[in-house]
């Protein structure tokens, strides 16, 4: 969706699970750990980090947990009809989510500010220099009020 006063829209591919978000995201990331690879299927998740309670779903969402190699337990949510990756959280910052640009709407201007988990990217990615790099898990980022 494009980017508006009102916030964001998204859904999956099927249109059973719809999504409208309340505000603008404090940070947008590209997570190259192992697990978001295969959630990705061999690239990096590109996500937008929005406070959980400016989330509003319509629809049934699936989610399946395990523990990360960040000592969190991760979660992530899914269409159960067609599988699309819809958010993602951690345990350790339950009061946030991460949003999968590629489920929003329409086109946005949304873009990575950092790439996380370099250390488990493949060796012919190529990062752009301009992001902010780390090797594993950076800080949380602050929530923007």
């Amino acid at each position: 969706m494009a980017e508006s006063e009102s916030g964001f829209s998204g859904s999956c591919a099927c249109g059973a699970v719809t999504y409208r978000i309340a505000g603008e995201p404090f940070a947008v990331r590209q997570c190259w750990c192992r697990h978001c690879q295969k959630l990705a299927g061999g690239g990096p998740t590109h996500n937008a980090f929005f406070m959980a309670d400016a989330i509003t779903v319509t629809g049934t969402v699936a989610s399946n947990a395990r523990g990360a190699d960040s000592g969190n337990e991760l979660t992530w949510y899914f269409c159960p009809g067609c599988g699309t990756q819809l958010f993602g959280a951690s345990s350790a910052r339950p009061q946030m989510r991460a949003v999968r640009l590629g489920s929003l709407d329409q086109a946005h201007d949304l873009r990575p500010s950092a790439a996380i988990w370099l250390q488990e990217a493949p060796a012919w990615v190529s990062i752009d220099p301009a992001l902010e790099q780390h090797p594993a898990q950076p800080p949380t980022p602050p929530p923007s009020d």
